[in-house]
């Protein structure tokens, strides 16, 4: 049976374009998210440097830093959702990239008169991780108004792409300019990044329509009970309810395996800080990889079929990782670590299509919310995880727990309606 809740978004005449690569309102949008997804990476490596090295900071400090970063998206997830829902998306992408360049090219403004102080590295870190939640709800939220339902698998593997070299490369440019020109002042590599992709979205030509009234109620819901609408349709929902269970453990055991990892390499395996960096790249590529054959293979099997028949051939390859030796053994645990990677990302690029096709326009900010507020919740638990079974059962064995995990994803996909469909339904037709 069709999904009840299929969009019925009218594609725009620019969507008939069968080749993104002729698209100019999505390569704008590619580019913008792109170069922002780039410096972010790179500010990611420079500010704690920064704190370390300028300022001193211990490793709890360190950790706050971070968590001043993740904390918005617990706390702002939902009722981001709603606003994404009510204003007009691109309006707001484009605001969330000015204020983000704001806050964080005044670290470089400060350090050129002054020295930047911790407390400010914490604001900084916490104003931009807001906007940031904001801005990756509406992001994915307003892809279907720039492309066809037929280009949405391929819109969302370029995007995801260029997301996972971006994540790749910007440590290494982030450490390279830090040795050039001072952490500090390369932090002006993201607020220039920020500037960049704001520019892009205003040269956008994709109408930034104003939201649509719910079609769901019949009369105005109030914000506190509209944040939970997002997350009870998406419970409703076998399939989303069965992706969000999917994405959440994927996360947990992602983030309980990286706990780990580098400790068990150096001190498990004995890995070099060169082999470890080679390990972990071809692992990243995995991923880079998964996202170019996401749009070949949703075509040859099918976009629905293909999000669990990823999963269920290449998850189980994580196991190889905590199979790893020393010396030529670590081939074991860069191909579990690629391969599990590659699955992902075509499963997260074929999953966040089925958001995008079968989710109503005026909800699907809310929904988007919703999810990415459950499945972000699994990264702590998971990070605590891996530490706890680290330190009590020891690192091969904690592996394995985590590894397992990660092996049996692809199970709440098998157990949804998704097993008996080969392509995301359109409203009156079968899967």
């Amino acid at each position: 049976m069709p999904d009840k809740t299929a969009s019925t978004t009218t594609p725009l005449p620019s969507q008939a374009r069968s080749s993104l690569w002729r698209d100019r309102n999505f390569l704008l949008l590619w580019g913008g998210d792109a170069t922002s997804d780039l410096g972010s990476a790179v500010s990611t490596l420079l500010i704690p440097l920064m704190a370390v090295q300028n300022l001193g900071a211990t490793t709890f400090q360190i950790a706050m830093l971070a968590a001043a970063r993740r904390l918005p998206a617990i706390v702002l997830s939902l009722p981001a959702g709603v606003w994404v829902d009510r204003l007009r998306k691109r309006c707001l992408m484009i605001w969330c990239q000015i204020l983000s360049a704001l806050a964080m090219g005044s670290v470089p403004a400060v350090a050129f008169f002054d020295h930047v102080r911790l407390w400010q590295l914490y604001v900084v870190a916490a104003v931009v991780g807001s906007f940031t939640v904001f801005y990756g709800v509406a992001d994915r939220s307003y892809l279907p108004s720039v492309l066809s339902r037929e280009q949405l698998v391929d819109g969302n593997a370029k995007m995801n792409a260029s997301e996972t070299v971006s994540d790749a490369a910007g440590p290494a440019l982030g450490a390279l300019l830090a040795g050039v020109i001072t952490a500090a002042k390369a932090v002006t590599v993201d607020a220039v990044s920020y500037v960049v992709a704001a520019l892009t979205l205003m040269l956008m030509r994709s109408p930034d329509a104003a939201p649509a009234p719910d079609r769901a109620v019949a009369s105005p819901v109030r914000f506190s009970v509209a944040m939970t609408e997002g997350l009870r349709l998406a419970w409703r929902n076998p399939v989303l309810r069965a992706v969000t269970c999917c994405t959440a453990t994927a996360n947990l055991g992602i983030s309980a395996v990286v706990s780990l990892e580098v400790v068990y390499l150096v001190r498990g395996l004995h890995a070099s800080g060169p082999w470890i960096g080679v390990v972990l790249g071809l692992g990243v590529l995995g991923g880079f990889v998964g996202s170019l054959a996401a749009g070949p293979l949703a075509a040859r099997l099918g976009d629905a079929r293909v999000m669990w028949v990823s999963l269920l051939a290449c998850a189980p390859f994580a196991l190889l990782m905590p199979l790893a030796s020393p010396g030529a053994g670590l081939v074991l645990y860069s191909l579990g670590w690629a391969v599990f990677n590659a699955g992902g990302a075509v499963y997260q690029t074929a999953q966040m299509a089925y958001r995008q096709r079968s989710v109503p326009q005026e909800l699907l900010g809310r929904v988007n919310a919703g999810i990415r507020w459950v499945v972000w919740g699994t990264v702590p638990l998971g990070a605590l995880l891996g530490g706890t079974l680290g330190t009590w059962a020891g690192l091969r064995t904690a592996l394995w727990v985590d590894a397992g995990i990660l092996a049996c994803t692809g199970l709440w996909l098998l157990a949804s309606p998704l097993r008996g469909w080969r392509d995301i339904p359109v409203e009156g037709q079968p899967g």
